[in-house]
């Protein structure tokens, strides 16, 4: 009988063994791996998603930054205008709302000493009062095509300016001493008399000649703006 030699006894106990055991340290290795993997993800999930609801916000509060911005413009326009008249004071508030650009304008003259000695040219009782030359469009051209009209639908002491002052390139004021009909085809109002009534019924007593030019001069001394009365 053949004697089988150690080293053949030794390779056939290695083939019969059953497969290695896995260690603690390794699994612990892995599951840490595991954990990493999973926690890059989630911060990565974090971050991106904070991110996009950010931008929303950024974009909000510029826009809210810049609305505040011009909200801050309009505060410090003048809401006021004193018309400073050789009877007296006549304190206009300006509807900056309805007629922005003509306020604007208005404005805009004012500062330049446009009205500063313009004189009354047009003084027609219980109608309106005109102060400078529109030329053609004044208040004497168009009151007896008013009188036509039955419809009222404005009140007294309104302030306006002739709808083609850019045509002849002036700036009239109307000053309204009762409601007139159909105002609106005739100026563009863009302001309403708050205190100084009193000075622009007397400036509608003076004498005036057939074409309702007043026969003593009365004009508009200076103009002063004003945010606040």
């Amino acid at each position: 009988m053949a004697r089988i030699k150690p080293q053949a006894l030794l390779q056939q106990s290695k083939r019969k063994k059953g497969p290695s055991r896995i260690s603690a340290t390794t699994i612990i290795f892995y599951a840490l791996i595991l954990v990493l993997v999973a926690f890059f993800v989630f911060a990565t999930y974090r971050h991106w998603s904070n991110r996009s609801s950010l931008q929303p916000e950024t974009h909000l509060s510029v826009s809210e930054g810049e609305n505040a911005f011009v909200d801050s413009k309009k505060s410090e326009l003048p809401g006021y205008a004193v018309l400073n008249t050789s009877k007296g004071s006549i304190i206009i508030e300006l509807h900056k709302e309805s007629a922005p650009e003509v306020v604007d304008e208005f404005i805009d003259l004012c500062q330049k000493g446009h009205f500063k000695g313009m004189l009354f040219q047009r003084v027609i009782k219980h109608y309106v009062i005109q102060a400078g030359e529109s030329h053609g469009t004044g208040a004497e051209d168009w009151n007896l095509r008013g009188k036509q009209h039955t419809s009222m639908k404005h009140e007294a002491f309104m302030l306006g300016t002739s709808k083609g002052k850019h045509v002849n390139k002036v700036f009239d004021l109307f000053i309204t001493t009762a409601p007139i009909p159909d105002l609106n085809e005739k100026l563009i109002v863009f302001g309403q008399v708050v205190k100084g009534e009193d000075v622009v019924q007397e400036i509608e007593e003076v004498d005036t000649d057939e074409h309702y030019k007043p026969k003593i001069s009365i004009g508009i001394l200076d103009v002063t703006l004003k945010q606040k009365i």
